[in-house]
C-alpha cells in the first residue's frame, strides 16, 4: 500500500479484495513442493518439502534437494515414496489445490505397472 500522497509505481497493479494477483494464463512454472501438494502426491505441503529435501525427488533425472526448485511443463519427476517409485510428467499448473480429478489433470503417469 503506497504511503499517503505517494505516487504508485509505474506498472503497479491494484488487486481487488480476494484477488490473488495470479494470472492463470501465465502460470508456466511452480515450486516443486507446491506442485506435489496440488497434484496430491503428498498430503501436506510441508511433507512435499521434506520429501524433496530428503533427496527422494528427481527432476529430469537430476536429484533435487531444494523445495523451491521451479518446475516447468514437460518436466519428468521421479518420486521415491514409501512403498513405490512413481514416474510422472508435469502437464499443467494450478494456483490453488483442487479436487482429486483436477489434480490428476496436472500430470501424466509414466510408471510401468
Amino acid at each position: 500500500m503506497p504511503r499517503k500522497g505517494a505516487e504508485p509505481q509505474p506498472g503497479a497493479r491494484r488487486h481487488a479484495a480476494g484477488d490473488s494477483g495470479l494470472d492463470l494464463e501465465t502460470l508456466d512454472r511452480q515450486r516443486i513442493d507446491k506442485w506435489l501438494w496440488h497434484a496430491r502426491m503428498v498430503r501436506t505441503r510441508s511433507a512435499a518439502a521434506a520429501l524433496t529435501e530428503a533427496g527422494h525427488v528427481r527432476v529430469n533425472g537430476v536429484r533435487v534437494k531444494a523445495a523451491s526448485h521451479l518446475l516447468h511443463a514437460g518436466d519428468v519427476i521421479t518420486l521415491a515414496l514409501d512403498s513405490s517409485v512413481r514416474v510422472i510428467r508435469v502437464l499443467d499448473f494450478r494456483a490453488r489445490r483442487g479436487s482429486p480429478p483436477s489434480a490428476r489433470a496436472l500430470y501424466a503417469n509414466l510408471t510401468k505397472r
